[in-house]
């Protein structure tokens, strides 16, 4: 791998690379059925949204990217595609701050875009936050939710939305290699037949203020790649294998790692944390 690696010992990361361990301390049991607005397009919280918004960019978005420390590579492919962009597009990174989101929403404003959320995220403490910045629960185990679910998607995609997946499953913070992706999105950009805009955060050592005072290893870099099609000449049953393992690669390669290099494969198989330091 080339560019720095945090390889940070203080985060317990656990033994599958799509399960969490930042503990959710809240849970209100909400139900996440057919009937629940996977999409809220209610006046009142649309109304919410946009006083939200106001708070993400006087104060969130600056606060941001001092947090991180954060560098923008790339920011010319949001322009140079923006035409197909506006069309329906899901987005792709690897998933390494509490904060990325954030980044991400800063960096492709004034876009408001929605993000597949863990449910107990919108179970938890921070459950209106996680809902008004987008968040949209994937609901567990209900087949008519799962049902509604994708139908709130798929007419997002189809009037132009933009739709957030992080295809690793988890949060891991400050974690260099990109572990496999699970199929979503690419499931989903195949359904609809819209692209995959990928996203990769790559690292930079702290400097010593952040490392000794603040207790950061290191900064960060977004890259921002270009729009990955899916490939309409295969059968169904490959496209979609076929565009997880290439927007694995293109992720790789934007965080400044040969794919061939990566420790973990494409394609999410019950795949183990591989301990390489």
């Amino acid at each position: 791998m080339n560019g720095f690696d945090p390889k940070p010992t203080r985060y317990p990361y656990p033994e599958y690379t799509d399960e969490h361990y930042l503990k959710i301390k809240k849970n209100d049991h909400r139900v996440f059925d057919e009937n629940y607005p996977f999409i809220d397009t209610s006046k009142s919280f649309l109304r919410k949204q946009s006083l939200i918004r106001i708070l993400l960019y006087t104060i969130v978005f600056p606060m941001t990217k001092i947090k991180l420390g954060l560098k923008i590579k790339g920011k010319e492919n949001l322009k140079k595609y923006k035409n197909i962009l506006n069309k329906g597009v899901i987005s792709i990174c690897n998933h390494v701050h509490l904060f990325d989101y954030l980044a991400i929403m800063s960096v492709i404003k004034p876009i408001k875009p929605y993000i597949l959320t863990w449910a107990p995220n919108i179970r938890g403490e921070n459950k209106k936050l996680v809902r008004l910045v987008g968040g949209i629960p994937i609901p567990e185990d209900n087949i008519k939710a799962t049902l509604s679910y994708l139908n709130h998607i798929n007419k997002l995609l189809s009037s132009g939305g933009w739709l957030h997946i992080y295809c690793e499953g988890s949060m891991w913070e400050y974690y260099r290699p990109i572990r496999p992706f699970k199929k979503g999105a690419a499931y989903l950009a195949c359904e609809n037949n819209k692209p995959l805009m990928p996203f990769a955060f790559s690292y930079h050592k702290a400097n010593w203020i952040r490392r000794k005072i603040f207790n950061q290893p290191a900064t960060f870099t977004l890259n921002i790649g270009e729009p990955i099609y899916p490939n309409n000449d295969l059968p169904k049953h490959k496209k979609e294998d076929e565009l997880t393992i290439r927007s694995h690669q293109i992720v790789c390669s934007l965080a400044g790692i040969n794919p061939k290099d990566n420790i973990y494969p494409p394609l999410f198989n019950k795949t183990k944390k591989i301990i390489y330091y």
